[in-house]
């Protein structure tokens, strides 16, 4: 049973660093930050999905005025007791639909976030809800992984990603609905414990599809941070949207 943080409750917060330990790297999060500080500029940036701040706390220490907005609050708990945390501003709520006071000059959704809205209408008012929020040529940008149904073999819907000892981790895919599910298995004193997330996979050019009903118009599509460009091979794309100036 989900409780009112869903699939991001206290134990999964509770670990949920330490889980994505190679994510919070200086040099995973630095790219990021500079990235988005540049397109900030001297405006206010708006994070979907803050978390437990990876990305929020090291783009406010460069001075970038963050608010957030988070279903969680165990992890926006964990948020509040680092270092500057309690400085940053969140609203609890579900960010395809929650409003905050304020102009933003970029927008942010990081690490596959966007894919935690379950249903095509969710993604569809993520971006228009982005879009009220952003003044003028305001900068909506997105981090998410292109599906890998590549991967899939003939008449299978299963994706490893992980394969240990005592921990396995594999992807599942409906390719009717583009739903997908996140699943992880842990051994622990010889017994075997589930713990799955869903999750709703798009296309880039869906997404741009999104982004032009919400009235913004694709900028940069790179496969990474670094601006490494964007070919029919890469594993993820970094996309930037703005928002017309007129």
């Amino acid at each position: 049973m989900l409780d009112e943080d869903g699939y991001f409750g206290k134990e999964i917060a509770a670990g949920y660093d330490d889980s994505a330990a190679d994510m919070f790297r200086p040099e995973a999060v630095g790219p990021v930050v500079d990235v988005l500080a540049g397109l900030a500029g001297d405006g206010r940036a708006l994070e979907l999905g803050i978390g437990t701040g990876r990305i929020a706390l090291p783009l406010a220490r460069r001075g970038v005025p963050v608010h957030g907005i988070d279903l969680s609050r165990a992890m926006v708990d964990r948020l509040r007791a680092k270092e500057g945390g309690a400085d940053i501003g969140v609203t609890i709520g579900d960010f395809a639909t929650t409003r905050v006071e304020g102009e933003f000059s970029v927008a942010y959704l990081v690490f596959n976030t966007i894919m935690n809205l379950t249903s095509q209408d969710a993604q569809v008012e993520c971006f228009r809800n982005v879009a009220r929020h952003l003044g003028p040529s305001g900068c909506f940008v997105v981090e998410v992984m292109v599906p890998e149904l590549r991967k899939l073999p003939p008449g299978q819907n299963a994706v490893p990603f992980h394969i240990g000892e005592t921990k396995w981790a594999f992807d599942t895919y409906d390719l009717a609905t583009q739903a997908m599910s996140s699943h992880y298995v842990t051994v622990v004193d010889g017994r075997a414990e589930h713990w799955s997330i869903p999750f709703r996979y798009a296309w880039p050019a869906e997404l741009d599809l999104m982004a032009r009903l919400a009235g913004l118009r694709l900028r940069d599509r790179w496969e990474d941070w670094a601006r490494t460009p964007f070919t029919g091979d890469s594993p993820r794309h970094v996309s930037v949207w703005e928002k017309p100036a007129g």
